[in-house]
């Protein structure tokens, strides 16, 4: 069990926490969320004793061993992989050292034989002899092939270390495990077998994580960090969302008796409560969900951007024939004879490991790269709109501020109504006076967001959207494109967002593409395709 007793962190005159006092018990597992610079990845930091607090304490308990997902990704470098894995469990590492020194000693006498025979007997407690074992089947389990076991880390792509980290996180069945985005680089395959791995795991998981299909699918609590509060909530991210959503809403409507309120968020509980599923964690999660009371339930002070997509006018049914693209780049095929048709309605997400693919189709269909061969044609009643992967080149030598910046792609230059845009995407007062040059990840994709929205096209592509923003934003695209009425295509790593938007999947594949109207989970679950999935995802780069 890890507790904090009235902990502080303070940053000058910023205080990022003050007095948070949280318990964290074996058999559950915590997702921490919040906007970017709330001190998300800061908290485990000061878990994990990294970071020493300005005030109060944090109390592990006695003899338990706690892990954490490092995030140095050349510290190992001098090592081998299965080595690697092994040193997350730096007393057993510890004792083979101690015992092969001892073996290979020309001298061994009877007092090196005695300690010897004290660290068999914690070496085989601590279930040494698999060790080995163990840590081969973590990095199967993340996609690191037997055949790059014994390899040196310093061999490996940033990408394969990551993974080797997290099975190192994981080995040895830790008291207390830390984790700061574990689903960063990871494909589909790997993040499953990581999400029924936490599922099944017995102690304390805390996990800071922008993935919501993940954080549903682990988490019995979500620790919310806001306004200088830490506060815990029972259940997963999305009974935290719309609870707190249906609270706010609630909470807005004053003329509402007090009984309706109580009697609509009572059904909402028990709603929610009778729909959770998976494994142990699931059943932690629906005990905690059948014990909340009412009063429980608070509204969330968080903001959500604004995001809604209207199209000027309606597509015809002609929308788009792609026949036969293909592409190379840098003497790689990307692209292989890729054909499908735009169907009026359709919200198709390309999913696969092949990104620069994807990209590049993206490019063809917008007109800023040529295929090789092949062609593609859009319907004349189509306007489109276009949320590149990289979009440096929309800000970083560009010297307006972001009224002059959103107003170059306005119909309306009224600047009244330009500031209700960035308004919408949490750009006020003097944000919106904020050089487009100096802007952030996250800050540059919502000005994106807010250029499509002005276009009032009816088909909207996006590549990756989702990279740089946090939940709150996530969330609110997410729910914008649900609405949207148009036609969308896009390509995204994020479950829940796929899941919920796409009504079609297209595979970009080695050969061509698989075309099928299906949801993402359905797609995923044809076993054929699962198949193909695993196969080609082994060991690939995402």
């Amino acid at each position: 069990m890890i507790t904090t007793n009235n902990l502080s962190l303070q940053f000058g005159k910023r205080v990022l926490y003050k007095d948070v006092n949280l318990k964290f018990t074996p058999g559950n597992c915590y997702g921490i969320i919040g906007a970017n610079g709330a001190g998300k990845s800061t908290f485990l930091k000061l878990l994990s004793g990294e970071l020493e607090p300005t005030g109060g304490t944090v109390e592990v308990t006695p003899g338990e061993r706690l892990a954490v997902l490092k995030q140095d990704h050349y510290a190992y470098d001098q090592y081998q992989v299965l080595r690697t894995v092994m040193m997350g469990h730096p007393r057993l590492v510890e004792i083979m050292d101690e015992k092969d020194a001892l073996y290979a000693k020309p001298d061994f006498s009877e007092a090196d034989g005695m300690k010897a025979s004290e660290l068999e007997a914690e070496f085989a407690e601590m279930n040494g002899w698999d060790a080995e074992s163990d840590a081969a089947k973590l990095l199967n389990g993340l996609g690191i092939p037997d055949d790059k076991h014994t390899m040196m880390m310093s061999e490996l792509t940033v990408k394969e270390k990551v993974r080797v980290l997290l099975a190192q996180a994981l080995f040895g069945n830790p008291d207390i495990l830390l984790l700061d985005e574990p689903t960063n680089h990871l494909d589909v395959v790997s993040i499953n077998w990581l999400e029924d791995f936490l599922a099944d795991f017995p102690n304390t998981v805390i996990v800071v994580s922008h993935d919501r299909h993940f954080l549903n699918q682990v988490c019995t609590y979500i620790c919310d960090v806001d306004f200088g509060e830490i506060r815990l909530y029972a259940g997963n991210y999305d009974f935290w969302y719309q609870s707190s959503q249906l609270a706010l809403q609630l909470q807005k409507e004053q003329n509402k008796k007090a009984e309706e309120k109580i009697k609509e968020l009572q059904n909402f509980i028990a709603r929610f409560a009778a729909n959770a599923a998976k494994s142990k964690q699931a059943t932690s999660r629906k005990k905690l969900l059948d014990k909340i009371k009412v009063e429980d339930i608070k509204p969330s002070s968080r903001r959500y951007p604004y995001i809604a997509f209207t199209p000027d006018r309606e597509a015809g049914d002609q929308l788009l024939t792609v026949d036969g693209i293909s592409k190379n780049v840098d003497g790689e095929q990307v692209l292989k004879n890729v054909s499908f048709t735009l169907k009026k309605g359709d919200k198709v997400a390309f999913v696969g490991p092949n990104t620069l693919g994807k990209t590049m189709l993206f490019k063809i269909l917008m007109g800023e790269e040529e295929p090789d061969t092949g062609s593609f044609k859009w319907g004349v009643t189509t306007t489109q709109a276009y949320l590149p992967s990289d979009n440096a080149a929309y800000f970083d030598d560009v010297d307006l501020n972001l009224v002059d910046w959103l107003r170059q792609y306005s119909k309306d230059p009224d600047e009244t109504f330009v500031r209700g845009f960035l308004g919408r995407m949490l750009f006020t007062g003097e944000e919106s006076q904020k050089k487009a040059n100096v802007l952030s990840g996250g800050e540059r994709v919502r000005c994106m967001l807010s250029r499509m929205m002005l276009s009032g096209a009816n088909v909207l592509l996006l590549d990756e959207p989702t990279n740089h923003l946090d939940l709150e934003s996530i969330t609110a695209l997410n729910n914008g494109l649900i609405a949207f009425p148009g036609t969308a295509l896009f390509a995204s790593h994020d479950h829940q967002f796929v899941q919920t938007i796409a009504n079609r999947i297209i595979d970009i594949t080695p050969d061509g593409v698989v075309d099928r109207v299906t949801t993402y989970d359905e797609f995923l679950a044809n076993e054929t395709v699962q198949q193909q999935i695993a196969a080609k995802y082994q060991g690939a780069e995402d």
